[in-house]
Parts: C-alpha cells; structure tokens; sequence
C-alpha cells in the first residue's frame, strides 16, 4: 500500500470519527429553556405577532442539534435588544406556517417588518452575525 493511500485513509478515519462525536453531541444535547421575553407562536397568535415593529421568527424544532445550539443566543438577544422582538415556532406543531413561509431547514430565522418577510437567515450564527442581519434587513426594507 502506498503511504499516499495510507494518509487518505487515515484523513478519512479522523473525519468519520469526528463527525460521529459531533453527531452525538448535538444529539444530546439538551434543550435551553426560552427567556421569558420569547414568545411561542402559533396559528391563533402569529398574526398579531406580526404587527410588531421588527419580529424574529425561528422555525425550529425539539430533535434539532442546531436548533439547540442557536437557543442561547436568541435567548441573549431577547434579554439585551429591546426593539427587537423574537418568537418560535415549533416547526412540528405548526407545519402550515412552516409551509406558507417556505422554511425547508431548520433553524431558520424570518425577519419581519411591520409584518412583511425582509429577509431570513438558515443555519446556527452568532449574536453579532444576527444582529447585523436583521438590522441590514430592515433598513433594506
């Protein structure tokens, strides 16, 4: 066996090992609990949600790794910007708002403006990365 084929196999073996840490990891992990300033939205209370100056709205679900793994930081931005508000929905209770807002991965964060999509955001970002994104959003509007 040639050492080229060696170090392939052995690059290969450290992925697969790394990516089923990973895997489990995130598939342990346990859920954050919401700040009190997040608000669960549903059919019966996403219209008025969306009168809101600014609403961030996560697509999220309880068996997504990432999912977790954004909760802190949209617990973070809840506490600490006020004009902004944030609300989840539970892509597993609510799949008709899931399908009227296209949301086809999760997490994905919708970014409204006095009720009008201005933008989205798919994926795990960080505090600084979301903020930008949904102030860029709205004076785009």
């Amino acid at each position: 066996m040639s050492i080229t084929l060696m170090i392939i196999l052995a690059v290969v073996a450290g992925l697969v090992i790394l990516i089923t840490v990973n895997y489990f990891r995130m598939k342990n992990m346990k859920p954050v609990e919401a700040s009190k300033k997040i608000v669960t939205l549903g059919n019966k209370n996403f219209k008025l949600a969306l009168k809101k100056e600014i609403l961030l709205v996560d697509f999220w679900a309880p068996w997504c790794g990432p999912c977790k793994m954004v909760a802190p930081v949209l617990n973070e931005i809840a506490e600490t910007e006020n004009d902004i508000v944030i609300g989840k929905v539970n892509v597993d209770n609510n799949q008709d708002l899931a399908k009227k807002y296209k949301v086809r991965n999760i997490p994905t964060l919708v970014i409204f403006s006095n009720g009008n999509e201005v933008g989205r955001i798919v994926g795990v970002k960080g505090k600084k990365a979301i903020l930008a994104e949904v102030r860029s959003a709205v004076a785009g509007k």
